[in-house]
């Protein structure tokens, strides 16, 4: 699954948009504006999901070959998933999962501008 490709899912489900975060490209609900989809900070070879602590643990535990995280995102609801990923419906899954666990949250503080 390509990043365009990833995306595109991604704006296929209910109340999300494209827009930035962190001045990188991301796709947030749009209700609460929580991004739930960004191109990885560290790692070319895949793209990430926000998504609760105990699914990222699980799915790196079981699906190690597409799902992972390198020290950036350890301890942060947070996962990698590499663009090679064999199995993309279940890559689409986790992407809805991760739409719908930032959908759940409220909205994010206004940052404090130094």
């Amino acid at each position: 699954m390509t990043w365009d490709e990833a995306v595109a899912f991604a704006l296929s489900l209910r109340d999300t948009e494209l827009s930035t975060s962190y001045g990188k490209p991301a796709v947030k609900v749009v209700s609460n504006g929580r991004a739930f989809l960004y191109p990885s900070h560290e790692a070319a070879t895949s793209f990430a999901v926000g998504i609760d602590l105990d699914t990222v643990e699980m799915l790196k535990a079981t699906e190690p070959a597409t799902y992972w995280q390198t020290p950036h995102y350890q301890g942060w609801p947070a996962v990698l998933i590499r663009y090679a990923a064999e199995d993309e419906d279940r890559v689409r899954e986790i992407i809805a999962k991760s739409r719908d666990w930032a959908a759940a949250m409220p909205k994010p503080r206004p940052r404090k501008r130094k």
